[in-house]
């Protein structure tokens, strides 16, 4: 990928803004044909119900809702104001994305210069084309997840619902993407005497190897399992069956969350739990054994032995991806459970588990606490002015997740340095999710408690 850079950048920068927005008209085709109501308003989309016929020229991004003015008789004044807002936005924020991960260095630079500020000398300037590879890779990543995001953000804003068809490809692609691009997950600038398991050699202009704090070279290598801390031989491929067995129950547990898993309610045939758990197992079992989840599950489990028993770097990023995907889940998973019991009523929707999961295969589990730390102080302000201005209590909490994802991704650089130093302490981190996880359910409850003694009605909380 070195060749790449040597193209101008403007013109690299113009050509992404030209390609994105091609790729955003299709992102809001999707956010309409996949809304929970399907509606006709994408130019790639049949015409409503009393609409001009589309013209090819109406599908040219962003000016094309121009012409689609013409509309706002039968589907609103203003309709395609969000849209096209969407398609340019999507664009400069993809162009930016690439200037700032592979022209700046963003997501490395801050993790270099921590290194420099340790042995009180500076290092040398990176060439970026000595590692084009990777940072495409990872760029690559980050805008396919942004692509996703982008879509499950406004059909949650439209409908307060995250579609399977966002999530489940996701998905699938983020976890096809780490064991075929094993450097596109988020980075992390290691100091080695031998090489990773997997990353690649950190060059400065002419192609000399950096030389790190203690003479060891610096490699670039993806945020696995174990990071900050080496990556142990216990989760090395063939022929350690305990990382195999990691790996597929990760995935099937990723199988069992998007199954039919819906406890049957009451009835007079269904009286005792033995009737209900029979109907529970055999509708799960259905679900299973049925397209689409059955073909992921073959195919999903067929690619992980394979990848397992190749072992090198794309075992290190599979399982990565795998354990990114249900600690990212879990986090949001145990939120729904806590806030269900303490609240009485659904705290939050699975659509926000199975988004987290997805975003999880190309985050790694070590983003995970920030994400979710994150995304509720942004929930929050919204929450208020909602609160204040409509008098809503209810938001889609999706695409908080979305925002703080991408606040974490950007910020990666910076964050990775302080975060490193908690994650080495292997304790901390689960400890402190523990006692906010306990916390949360007492300060729900107390809540709930305190709106019942004021007579508050239930949906109001």
């Amino acid at each position: 990928m070195a060749w790449l850079l040597e193209v101008w950048l403007p013109l690299r920068l113009a050509a992404l803004f030209v390609v994105s927005a091609g790729v955003a008209s299709l992102l809001n085709a999707a956010v309409y044909a996949w809304a929970w109501e399907r509606r006709l308003v994408s130019p790639w989309q049949p015409a409503a119900a009393g609409a001009s016929p589309r013209t090819r020229l109406d599908r040219i991004p962003i000016v094309g809702w121009l012409r689609l003015r013409r509309d706002a008789p039968v589907l609103g004044r203003g309709f395609w104001v969000r849209p096209m807002l969407i398609e340019a936005g999507f664009a400069a924020g993809i162009a930016a994305l690439y200037w700032w991960e592979v022209d700046q260095l963003g997501l490395i630079r801050p993790q270099l210069a921590d290194l420099a500020q340790r042995i009180a000398a500076p290092l040398p300037t990176v060439d970026p084309a000595s590692i084009a590879g990777p940072l495409h890779a990872q760029f690559f990543a980050h805008a396919v997840l942004a692509a996703l995001m982008t879509i499950a953000t406004f059909i949650d804003f439209d409908d307060r619902i995250i579609p399977d068809e966002v999530t489940f490809p996701g998905t699938l692609a983020g976890l096809l993407l780490a064991a075929t691009l094993p450097l596109c997950l988020l980075p992390s600038v290691q100091e080695r005497f031998a090489p990773p398991a997997a990353g690649v050699v950190v060059e400065a202009p002419g192609g000399a190897a950096l030389t790190g704090p203690d003479g060891g070279a610096l490699y670039l290598v993806p945020t696995h399992v174990a990071a900050p801390n080496a990556w142990p031989a216990a989760l090395a491929g063939k022929p350690s069956r305990a990382s195999l067995l990691l790996g597929l129950g990760c995935f099937w547990l990723w199988c069992f969350a998007i199954a039919d898993r819906r406890w049957p309610g009451r009835g007079p045939a269904l009286k005792r739990f033995g009737e209900k758990l029979r109907l529970q197992l055999a509708r799960l079992h259905r679900s299973l054994t049925t397209r689409p989840i059955r073909e992921a599950l073959l195919a999903g489990t067929l690619l992980i032995a394979m990848v397992w028993y190749g072992g090198g770097p794309s075992w290190v990023a599979l399982l990565t991806a795998l354990v990114g995907l249900v600690v990212s889940g879990g986090l949001v998973w145990a939120v729904r459970i806590i806030g269900t019991a303490a609240m009485g009523r659904e705290a939050m929707g699975f659509g926000d588990v199975t988004l987290m999961m997805m975003v999880g295969t190309l985050t790694g589990w070590q983003a995970a606490p920030l994400i979710f730390f994150l995304a509720p102080a942004a929930g929050l302000v919204l929450a208020v002015f909602n609160l204040l201005l409509r008098g809503d209590h209810a938001i889609p909490y999706g695409p908080f997740l979305c925002l703080a994802t991408v606040v974490v991704i950007a910020g990666w650089g910076h964050l990775w340095v302080w975060a490193e130093l908690l994650y080495a302490v292997g304790w901390l981190v689960p400890g402190v999710l523990v006692v906010c996880f306990v916390l949360m359910g007492v300060l729900l409850g107390m809540l709930r408690g305190l709106k019942a003694l004021l007579g508050v009605a239930g949906e109001d909380y």
